[in-house]
């Protein structure tokens, strides 16, 4: 179905140049001089290259339907953060097996067993995965807190339970679980 340029979402899918592609971001430009346009940074699913194309703002582009199915992560089956991760699909109870190019360590390093999440899926094959807005994970190694410490705007270095990485207040410690943004990284609080 076509839409129009100015209606292109991020992670939305579509057939550009005959092949399929992911939309990773997009900016409406209006320049001072000439027509507007759209600058879409899109992956190609097939070669994996991400490239920035400019599109006119009137131009129509063929929209592809994804399927969006609700998955639960049971395990890594290299049992180190490098996949291919393991999925189960909350309705019909199939488990499928997700590559780490397409669940690349910097969102996988937030997974946890049982963490519900939602899988992208074209034509039966995964193109990516999309994890909730918050996980909540147990801290397992950390600074302690220095005494006399009272600048509440510094933070230190912590590791989760899944490997993962991130800045802490001063007053977080070892054993305590923390609600993290699985996009960014960044800590939003205790859980």
């Amino acid at each position: 179905m076509p839409i129009k340029a100015t209606d292109l979402k991020r992670g939305q899918a579509l057939m550009w140049d005959g092949q399929l592609h992911i939309t990773l971001d997009t900016d409406h430009v209006k320049p001072g001089k000439g027509p507007a346009y759209v600058q879409a940074k899109m992956k190609n699913i097939e070669t994996g290259t991400i490239k920035t194309h400019r599109i006119n703002s009137s131009d129509k582009l063929e929209d592809v339907s994804i399927d969006r199915r609700k998955m639960q992560y049971l395990y890594d089956s290299s049992g180190h953060g490098a996949g291919p991760f393991v999925f189960m699909d909350n309705e019909s109870y199939e488990q499928m097996e997700i590559d780490s190019d397409i669940l690349p360590r910097d969102q996988s390093q937030w997974l946890k067993e049982n963490t519900e999440v939602t899988v992208q899926l074209f034509s039966g094959n995964p193109l990516g995965v999309e994890l909730p807005a918050a996980v909540e994970l147990q801290v397992t190694e950390t600074t302690p807190q220095a005494k006399g410490a009272t600048a509440t705007n510094q933070l230190k270095e912590a590791t989760v339970e899944t490997g993962g990485h991130i800045r802490v207040p001063p007053f977080i410690e070892v054993g305590q679980v923390v609600r993290v943004n699985p996009s960014t990284g960044e800590y939003l609080g205790k859980a």
